[in-house]
């Protein structure tokens, strides 16, 4: 399960903060304050880096053999962690690029 929250969840909350933080640019333009912005930023990446701590540390070190071919569970269980791992630190720079972006223009600017 630990897995499948990095490598769908992740992605999922950086398309949900793009949006939501798009949402929020005319109120907080309108407010003359940025903080709602930073919270939904702060909020989405806190929870994609623990989905993705999650998946690294669901993924144990695997044992291989030389002449061994089959896909066996532990194997296929540890690939998935390490692909559930990339993907999520991939949406966590996404969400702090975002976050960015945020810090250094207004929600006025257009």
């Amino acid at each position: 399960m630990r897995i499948w929250l990095a490598l769908l969840a992740s992605p999922s909350l950086a398309l949900a903060a793009q949006s939501i933080m798009f949402s929020l640019v005319t109120p907080s333009c309108t407010q003359q304050t940025r903080i709602w912005l930073h919270v939904v930023a702060a909020a989405t990446l806190a929870a994609s880096l623990l989905f993705t701590w999650l998946a690294r540390e669901a993924g144990a070190p695997v044992q291989f053999a030389a002449d061994d071919d089959a896909a066996d569970p532990p194997m296929t269980r540890h690939f998935l962690a390490v692909c559930a791992t990339a993907v999520g630190a991939i949406s966590s720079l996404v969400i702090l690029c975002m976050w960015m972006v945020a810090w250094v223009l207004s929600p006025c600017y257009s």
